[in-house]
């Protein structure tokens, strides 16, 4: 099953090809922005049981090298097997489209990114024949983008950038730099970045965020995932507000039991999130000899 921060790494270049040429800047090569792009059919596949199928596959017209081809690589861990793969995307590219062919690999962790951009020859070491360089993006070399103003100038690059960053700290800053940036946007434009950006974040921490950033800063924002990033914050309110009512619950029947409760007791019930546990908790404080025997059974 392909993963929506999988998609979000390669699609984003679907969506804004332009993109490659300003994030090559920070990969230390010179790529000319492109007079034209256009996206080209991934399935690599011959006549063989073997599928292959590259990620995201563009054509570039510029006008001071000319035609080039781009593969573009979500990779989420390292994988032996995948340098093979990509050699063969690259030989068989430049092989049916008689156009140089280049790999970008994006990674969102820095070992991952570490493996895929060491080079792989695929003969011996005295003969290297065909030797595989990809670029690589990932959270060693993409800006972190934490002012409105920058994410503003070129909100495709601040998604990627939330994106390649979504497993560290700093992505929290750069997710409200983006939000706050996407204000002034017209939702056309907004709401493909809002939903990369949800994507591309996964199931990690970072996405509660960007959910609820959405949810405030951008509510009038319509698309599909807008929605449904503003249902799951509504929900996951709902589910805060039955946990603080139950706790207060649980409390009160033991005060007015004249049960004496400790700051540790009084802690653990205020500062738990599950409304089933404190249903539980309420029952047994019915009839528990004293507070702390409220927890006595886990």
């Amino acid at each position: 099953m392909v993963s929506p921060p999988h998609e979000a790494m390669h699609r984003v270049f679907q969506h804004d090809p332009g993109l490659f040429s300003r994030v090559s800047r920070f990969l230390g090569v010179d790529i000319p922005k492109p007079i034209g792009a256009t996206a080209l059919p991934t399935d690599l596949t011959e006549a063989s049981p073997v599928e292959r199928r590259v990620d995201t596959l563009l054509r570039f017209e510029t006008a001071e090298q000319g035609p080039f081809l781009l593969a573009v690589e979500a990779q989420g861990k390292k994988d032996p097997d995948k340098p093979a793969s990509w050699a063969y995307y690259v030989s068989y590219l430049w092989t049916k489209y008689r156009l140089p062919a280049a790999l970008l690999v994006v990674c969102q962790d820095r070992a991952t990114a570490k493996w895929a951009q060491q080079p792989v020859a695929s003969g011996p070491a005295q003969l290297p024949t065909l030797t595989l360089r990809p670029l690589v993006v990932g959270p060693h070399n993409m800006p972190v983008i934490t002012d409105p103003d920058e994410a503003r100038a070129d909100l495709v690059l601040a998604s990627l950038a939330a994106i390649t960053h979504a497993a560290e700290p700093v992505v929290n800053a750069i997710l409200k730099a983006l939000s706050t940036a996407l204000r002034d946007a017209p939702e056309d434009i907004a709401a493909p970045i809002v939903e990369f950006t949800a994507h591309g974040l996964g199931n990690r921490p970072a996405r509660h965020l960007w959910r609820n950033l959405v949810a405030v800063d951008l509510s009038f924002y319509k698309s599909y995932i807008s929605e449904e990033i503003r249902d799951e914050g509504r929900e996951q309110g709902r589910e805060q507000g039955r946990a603080q009512q139950g706790a207060q619950d649980v409390l009160l029947v033991l005060e007015q039991r004249g049960l004496d409760v400790s700051d540790e007791v009084r802690t653990r019930i205020t500062e738990c999130g599950d409304p089933e546990v404190l249903r539980h908790w309420l029952a047994r404080a019915v009839t528990a000899a004293s507070a702390e025997a409220v927890f006595e059974s886990e």
